[in-house]
């Protein structure tokens, strides 16, 4: 099985704190793997480098045998943590702008999976609710065929009846040639969805593996764990 992220000996400091640890670790083609951890164990700083949007660190970072740039960008679908959409945007122009971006969009698929959640692609983003708002950002990341898809927080607005609708939208929106990364702090709801593992804590890895046997080691679900570990996963 391919690797298609490698990383090796990765170190991030901000301000003089380290921020991630000498962390090492890999993801081969045709995985769904959950980032988690506590506010602050540093996902959302992995993630900006994996995306490129965060250069300065040591270590070694490879996406399908790349350094992080202008290639990488080109096969990663990336899902920040933060809005990206303009006001002035209805829907559709959120769709047509893709599709004019990126060469590996599907419109069609966009325009389905829309469909498929119930959203009017003739409103206004600002006219939309922050769920609604966050399910338009998701189907435009998953209409892209891509090698990795890197989803930073994607429920986090998201009516509790949706989350299945949107679980289920990631997986069938990718293939066995492709990966995701999905860091969540709403573990209970889309475990189901994991191959495997990666828990930090203070900026270290603390679990790494295939999801059944870290369930069967710890003796429960990795959302009890984490609960367990951080309190406030």
């Amino acid at each position: 099985m391919n690797k298609l992220v490698e990383i090796t000996n990765l170190t991030k400091k901000y301000e003089g704190k380290v921020i991630l640890d000498d962390i090492s670790l890999t993801i081969p083609e045709g995985r769904i793997i959950g980032l988690l951890g506590a506010n602050g164990a540093g996902k959302t700083t992995i993630i900006k480098i994996i995306t490129g949007v965060m250069k300065d660190y040591s270590g070694k970072v490879l996406i399908n045998n790349q350094s992080p740039g202008k290639y990488t960008k080109s096969i990663t679908s990336y899902l920040p943590d933060k809005t990206y959409l303009s006001s002035w945007m209805k829907v559709k122009d959120t769709v047509d702008l893709f599709a004019d971006f990126y060469v590996d969009f599907d419109k069609n698929k966009a325009i389905e999976l829309l469909n498929l959640l119930n959203i009017d692609i003739n409103q206004s983003v600002t006219k939309i609710s922050k769920g609604t708002y966050e399910k338009v950002q998701l189907v435009i990341v998953m209409s892209r065929s891509s090698k990795l898809y890197v989803l930073d927080e994607p429920l986090g607005g998201v009516d509790p009846a949706s989350r299945d609708i949107i679980i289920d939208t990631i997986l069938t929106n990718y293939n066995e040639k492709s990966s995701v990364i999905l860091s969540t702090q709403l573990i209970q709801d889309v475990e189901r969805a994991f191959d495997g593992v990666i828990i930090l804590k203070n900026g270290k890895i603390l679990v790494n593996g295939e999801v059944d046997n870290v369930r069967s080691k710890v003796g429960k679900s990795i959302d009890e764990y984490c609960r367990e570990v951080f309190k406030c996963c």
